[in-house]
Order: C-alpha cells, then structure tokens, then sequence
C-alpha cells in the first residue's frame, strides 16, 4: 500500500516549539532507574495521543505535561499559557498532581496526590484524559518490561520494598478511564483496553513472584 499523505498536517511549528521546550527542561533528567533520556517518555506519549485521534494541543500537552510538576512550578506553567495558550495549559494543569510540592511531604504526600488525581476524573475533559492515558499507558508498559527483565529490584526505583502502593494506584487508574472510556471517544478505546492488560500482567506476575495481593483502592 503506498504511502499517505495530506496538505493539512495536524502538526505545525507549534508542536516543533513544544518539543523544543520540553527537551531544554528536562535535558539533564533520565527514565528512574536508567540511563534513558526523560524524553523518551515524553515522545512516547505525544505518539499515543496522536494515536487516539488526539489534536495538537493535546500533542503538544503530552510533550509538557511533566514540565511544572518536574521543577517548574507556576511560573513554568504561566510560560506555557504565554507560549502555547490557555488550552494546552489547562491540559497540563489536569494532568499536574502537584503545582508546587511540599520537599517534605514524604508518603502521605504521595498517597494524598495520587488519591485526588484519581478522584478528579469525572471533571476532567476528555482531551485532558487522553493526554492522562497516554502518560500512564507508557508508564505501565515500562513498568511490566522492567519487571520481567529486572524483577523485584524494579520497585527500588519507587523508593518501595515490593511496590504495592505503585500497583495499587496503576488498578485504580485502570478502573478510572474504564469508568470514562465512553468520555474518551471511539478511537481511544482500545488504549483503555491495554492500560488494563499491561496492569493485569504486572498483577499476575507479582502474583508469581511476591504471592498475592488483594489490596484494591488507595485507601
């Protein structure tokens, strides 16, 4: 089949600028754990939004969502507004857990932000979860690559002995865009389906390894 093309790109300089962006904020960090560039994890996202028929705020979202929440803070988010309008900084605004966190939050900082990122699904927008879904798809995917060839080391990058927290927070996630996939539109549909096959594997071979767990909510 011959190639496709069109003389409307969804992308323009915009998404080149965001990508510029996001790559000057995060030069210096990698993936936890490894020697990978953090913009791995950032192009991989933008991919799967486009995927779901996402458009080029939601793109470029992807690119940026982690630039406050990874240091920037408001002002990083006030650049964003300014650079790439109101639109693509709301996007981020709903998938930052954390304007400006507290250095000694500890734990129960971890457990009161991802609880409140969970039970704000519902006032979301659908733009605002499909950009959600792509991070924690690609997330979870390197999750289950690295626990099968890492084992139960992998949790040491989440500062947890077994990761039970991190398992349960990627369950309720899971049943969270279930709850939403009719909000997510058609053509994101199948990327619910395999956030909830990535995690059910991470589940069962935890199973294999630690025993079972029958933890289920953030509790």
């Amino acid at each position: 089949m011959p190639e496709s093309f069109t003389d409307t790109p969804l992308l323009t300089e915009r998404f080149d600028a965001a990508l510029h962006h996001a790559t000057a904020h995060h030069a210096r960090q990698l993936r936890k754990g490894t020697d990978v560039p953090y913009a791995a994890h950032l192009l991989a996202a933008a991919s799967l939004v486009l995927e779901m028929g996402g458009d080029e705020d939601e793109a470029i979202a992807a690119l940026l969502h982690d630039v406050v929440e990874d240091g920037g803070g408001p002002d990083a988010l006030a650049e964003i507004e300014r650079r790439f309008g109101p639109v693509v900084a709301g996007l981020v605004l709903d998938n930052t857990d954390a304007v400006e966190r507290d250095p000694d939050g500890g734990g129960r900082d971890w457990y009161d932000r991802k609880r409140a990122f969970v039970d704000g699904f519902p006032r979301k927008s659908p733009a605002a979860l499909r950009v959600s879904l792509a991070d924690k798809l690609h997330n979870a995917r390197s999750i289950l690559l690295d626990y099968r060839t890492f084992g139960d080391d992998l949790w040491a990058r989440f500062g947890q002995r077994q990761g039970l927290a991190t398992r349960v927070y990627y369950r309720e996630l899971a049943r969270a865009f279930e709850g939403e996939r009719e909000r997510l539109g058609p053509s994101a549909g199948p990327y619910v389906d395999e956030l909830r096959r990535t995690v059910d594997a991470i589940t069962a071979l935890t199973a294999e390894r630690q025993g079972p767990d029958s933890r289920e909510f953030l509790r």
